[in-house]
């Protein structure tokens, strides 16, 4: 056969495989319609619905609006050495890996081998009687070494969908991790909090236990002056032991937002005693933060971009399934040495190629390649289940976060007056007892109450801050987008 025109056989497939390679098997993609609602229906807190939709806050350094050093250097370090967050980045790399991986569909495969053989047929066939009437030695060696390729063409887009989906998985799992970040980092928010909110409880009941028993030692010097009864002594020791029973779980409760902020910075327990143990205030928050539309939301949670990837990746495997109803086709070739004497391997003589397309299709796989396409359709019709899903769950996150946030917002500032009428009343009925005008009952009543209403006061300042930590992570804050 001629050479020139097996050439141009070849050069001919190669080209028509070219042309057809720009089709590409199953749906190409499009991103899901928007379903958000124009506007959220608690649009905003202290805020009118308007202004607080009209344009979003950059939420991506939330923790910055309570202006507190410590949550700031905590946040900062969680970020790069949370366990979390180094598992979520090792999977960046598995999934970039296999995009990667996935590419090689597109490039032909070459192998390279080798073998030596020493064969004797027996002396009793016919080959080896042949053999034998010629004088020709019955042992024989055979060097052979060479490479061989193989190189499918990606007509109907096969290779080119799985790649597709495969960029998808992988963009996925950046969203993946920075969903992770937006949680770790509320996390070390709240428990900052928790720790903040604890100290804070422990400081109250610690200086009403002062103040009682000052009532306390008050009252045992009236009853030995015959001025007041064992009872109200009895009354008050009573109080003050109640008081003391109130401190071991606030203390219980500082130990374990340590502990818990030690473990998301990466840390053993105790790791971070020393600096939290000092008392400071429990971070303020502000009274109103604009949230921006709905569709900002959908653009910036990790979890809803991590979403629609899913559904790009599901329906490019579509594809993949898909290809595999046409013809595959293959262009394949071999060439190396080939010797019975390892004298001449290497010479013009001993060298062997061959070169040729092939095809293969599949005419009856009993209904598995259909079957496998309806599974992948069934697959991607969840991811734009889930989608929607997730969509909706993110919208609900939000308008739970601004109520909640809202309503805070009002029981702090009651309890703030009720914290100022308490104190007084308490101080009143502590002088009108003195001045024999009200019974004892009444003094340790009004400090009952102080207890409770500055212990509840606390619990609002730090539920406060923590649904605004809540509402940032709701709207997808703790990252900031590439530019």
């Amino acid at each position: 056969m001629n050479p020139f025109r097996f050439d141009l056989r070849i050069q001919a497939f190669a080209l028509t495989a070219a042309l057809l390679s720009g089709c590409a098997a199953g749906p190409d993609y499009k991103p899901p319609a928007s379903v958000a609602p124009p506007a959220f229906h608690h649009g905003g807190t202290n805020a009118p619905a308007s202004t607080a939709n009209a344009e979003a806050m950059d939420v991506s350094a939330w923790w910055t609006v309570f202006h507190d050093a410590t949550l700031d250097s905590l946040i900062l370090e969680a970020a790069s050495t949370n366990l979390d967050l180094r598992v979520a980045s090792a999977r960046i790399l598995e999934a970039r890996a296999l995009r990667m991986g996935s590419r090689a569909g597109w490039f032909p495969g070459v192998n390279a081998g080798g073998s030596y053989s020493r064969t004797r047929p027996s002396e009793n066939t016919v080959g080896g009687r042949n053999l034998k009437a010629f004088h020709i030695p019955l042992e024989t060696d055979n060097f052979s070494a060479g490479f061989d390729m193989s190189w499918e063409l990606d007509l109907f887009g096969g290779t080119r969908r799985a790649v597709e989906a495969a960029t998808a998985d992988a963009a996925a799992s950046v969203e993946a991790r920075r969903e992770v970040l937006v949680s770790v980092l509320a996390e070390v928010g709240l428990s900052y909090l928790d720790l903040r909110g604890y100290q804070r409880q422990l400081q109250v009941a610690q200086g009403n236990l002062k103040a009682q028993e000052r009532t306390l030692q008050l009252t045992r010097d009236r009853f030995k002056a015959g001025l007041t009864s064992e009872l109200d002594t009895a009354r008050s020791e009573a109080q003050v032991a109640l008081t003391r029973a109130q401190i071991p779980p606030f203390e219980d409760g500082v130990e374990r937002a340590s502990h818990r902020l030690a473990v998301l910075l990466g840390q053993p327990p105790g790791a971070l005693h020393s600096r939290l143990d000092p008392l400071a205030a429990i971070p303020s928050a502000p009274p109103a933060i604009p949230v921006g539309l709905p569709s900002d939301l959908l653009r910036r949670r990790p979890d809803v971009r991590r979403a629609e990837r899913e559904l790009a990746s599901a329906t490019a495997r579509v594809g993949v399934a898909t290809s595999d109803l046409f013809p595959k086709f293959f262009l394949t070739g071999a060439a190396g040495l080939q010797s019975l004497d390892s004298s001449d391997f290497f010479n013009a003589g001993s060298r062997n190629w061959s070169l040729g397309p092939s095809l293969k299709w599949p005419i009856f796989s009993a209904g598995r390649i259909r079957q496998n396409i309806q599974a992948q359709k069934a697959r991607e019709q969840q991811a734009a289940l889930r989608y929607e899903q997730v969509v909706l769950r993110s919208l609900e996150e939000v308008e739970n976060a601004l109520v909640s946030f809202g309503k805070e917002q009002e029981r702090f500032r009651s309890l703030n007056d009720a914290e100022r009428a308490t104190r007084r009343a308490s101080a009143l009925a502590l002088d009108q007892h003195q001045a024999g005008l009200v019974d004892f009952l009444t003094v340790l009543e009004a400090e009952r109450s102080l207890l409770a209403t500055q212990d509840e006061q606390a619990r609002s300042e730090r539920a406060l801050g923590q649904d605004l930590i809540r509402l940032y992570k709701a709207l997808g804050g703790g990252w900031r987008p590439d530019p």
